[in-house]
């Protein structure tokens, strides 16, 4: 059974335009039109999925061989999480992380003093029942005032804000993508086998040559 990506997805076979070609040569490229994804019953169910953390620096070839024992199935992982462009979709390692954002930041005092923004902690009264949630954006000068039932007062809160620096920030959102869905390893199989139904090309038009080949028209031969 095939399994990497790349070597399900059929060819198309352009006409060549280089140089030294001949009036009848092709060049054979991936129909990188022709994509994979899960079908839809699948993709709505939320019981096929379970949860999982990217850790480290890992890529997706290592998350797949961690949770399917195979690195070539790295494809099923993005597809599950409908992930198209690996670069800004999936962690980067650390390294470009850090180079990425000093290049966006300019300094390091940029980078790690600055504040982006300032956000709430948690604030609950006596009983423990939350007032204002932790996390909300809100202004440097930002207080709150609520009444307490249980202790039948008015309370006026002030610190209840913190900063959050340009570094924090995007470590924040980079961290946000290391929550993926990995799908349960019980419905891989059927996935693999639409892979196999999807991907060949049927027979039905003048660019047909196989399963694997189209080739387009060329119009130098007219």
């Amino acid at each position: 059974m095939k399994k990497k990506y790349f070597r399900q997805v059929p060819d198309f076979d352009y006409v060549s335009r280089l140089p030294q070609s001949k009036i009848s040569d092709y060049i054979k490229v991936k129909n990188l039109f022709k994509k994979g994804k899960l079908r839809e019953d699948i993709f709505q169910d939320v019981t096929v999925f379970t949860k999982y953390q990217i850790k480290g620096d890992d890529r997706p070839d290592n998350v797949a061989y961690d949770v399917y024992d195979n690195a070539d199935l790295d494809w099923v992982i993005l597809l599950s999480n409908n992930i198209i462009n690996i670069q800004t979709e999936w962690p980067l390692p650390q390294n470009d992380f850090d180079r990425v954002l000093l290049e966006k930041y300019k300094t390091y005092e940029n980078l790690y003093s600055n504040i982006h923004h300032y956000e709430t902690t948690e604030v609950t009264n006596s009983q423990g029942v939350v007032i204002v949630p932790a996390g909300l954006h809100v202004s440097s000068t930002y207080t709150t005032t609520y009444f307490d039932y249980y202790q039948d007062s008015l309370v006026e809160v002030k610190d209840c804000i913190k900063p959050v620096t340009n570094y924090e920030w995007e470590e924040e959102k980079e961290n946000k993508k290391r929550n993926i869905f990995i799908l349960k390893n019980r419905y891989l199989g059927i996935v693999l086998d639409d892979m196999q139904d999807i991907m060949p090309y049927k027979n039905g038009s003048t660019q047909y040559v196989s399963e694997t080949i189209k080739r387009g028209e060329n119009i130098r031969l007219y």
